[in-house]
């Protein structure tokens, strides 16, 4: 008979959250069996963009817990590692993400440094937005000019208010609240500190907007245990995630882990109630989509299509999107409707 699935609490606190790397040395901060549900806290990494509105002592503990020396050489706060009972090296862990919501109603977008357009604008803007989740909507407070230093490249910088210029902006625009993960995944296969920035086939920074509730990400295992991490929380993002991020926000979620040996992956595997996406990284555009489309074509073997049916299908059903441009590895995803697959 199989064990009832267990709810399990895990709180972002100094103790269950690391900072801007990923690291299969790092022991579990919760051990689970397939099938369990964990209540969790994630943390935004930009918290400091709006300290007064985007700060409560649970996540100021963590920013002042955590030392400047122990993070990097990424930027995003990670809650975990979580170890899975029975997951190995070539196994595949698929998250459920039951529930999402915000921990405070605010989030914080910049134009950064890294952004796609930079050069073109010349500075870097910080967006204060108030998420409403009654009405599903994000409207902006404020704006500013990030002034504080040369660049916005500190990891949990804290702003002080009264060093900001704050301005109104976005008058009359509300923008569509689509809450998701921009980074989770399972430890990489490599020694030593992995930046959390680019993403690879382990997870990490994926940036797919479509990773929110009702929805699973499928990833391979790489080691004992899977050693599951979840962080950089999202409100809204738009594919491409031009100017560096999302609206950045922290935020509370309900998730299920299980193990699935009958969904072989090799990389991240997203499925919707609607479509599944697989995901290409490259150095380039062009090399993130020919890997998504390989992907894709695998993906379609193993449902059973031959080799030139799946790549007709892609042609003819099959969409592609830009995920976003500005983690180091640029990411493609390619969708496919589960309708064309629906019984005759």
């Amino acid at each position: 008979m199989t064990a009832a699935p267990r709810l399990h609490e895990l709180r972002a606190t100094p103790q269950t959250c690391f900072w801007g790397f990923f690291d299969h040395s790092l022991a579990p901060v919760l051990t689970v069996r397939s099938g369990d549900v964990v209540r969790i806290e994630t943390l935004t990494h930009q918290a400091g963009d709006a300290p007064d509105l985007l700060m409560d002592d649970g996540v100021r503990a963590v920013y002042s817990g955590i030392p400047e020396a122990e993070r990097g050489p990424g930027v995003h706060v990670m809650t975990g590692p979580i170890a899975v009972e029975g997951a190995h090296p070539g196994d595949t862990l698929e998250v459920r993400i039951l529930s999402m919501k915000p921990r405070l109603p605010y989030g914080t977008n910049i134009g950064a440094w890294w952004g796609y357009l930079y050069d073109d604008m010349k500075k870097e803007r910080v967006t204060i937005y108030r998420v409403d989740t009654d009405s599903g909507t994000a409207t902006a407070e404020f704006g500013y000019d990030y002034t504080l230093s040369a660049r916005y490249d500190k990891p949990g910088t804290l702003i002080p208010p009264e060093r900001t210029s704050r301005e109104p902006a976005l008058a009359g625009v509300r923008v569509p609240l689509r809450p998701h993960f921009g980074v989770a995944g399972v430890a990489p296969k490599e020694s030593g500190r992995v930046n959390s920035i680019p993403p690879g086939d382990f997870g990490g920074n994926v940036d797919n907007w479509r990773f929110g509730a009702q929805t699973a990400m499928y990833y391979p295992v790489q080691n004992d245990g899977a050693l599951f991490f979840i962080g950089d929380p999202h409100m809204a993002e738009g594919d491409g995630e031009l100017s560096g991020t999302a609206i950045e926000s922290s935020a509370n979620a309900l998730i299920q882990l299980r193990l699935r040996p009958d969904v072989p992956t090799d990389s991240p595997l997203l499925e919707t109630p609607t479509h599944w996406y697989t995901h290409g990284f490259g150095a380039d555009l062009d090399e993130a989509m020919r890997q998504a489309a390989r992907r894709m074509l695998d993906l379609l073997q193993r449902r059973g299509l031959s080799r030139d049916d799946a790549y007709s299908l892609i042609s003819v059903a099959g969409d592609f999107g830009i995920t976003q441009v500005v983690d180091q590895r640029m990411g493609i995803h390619a969708g496919i409707p589960k309708q064309v697959f629906a019984p005759r």
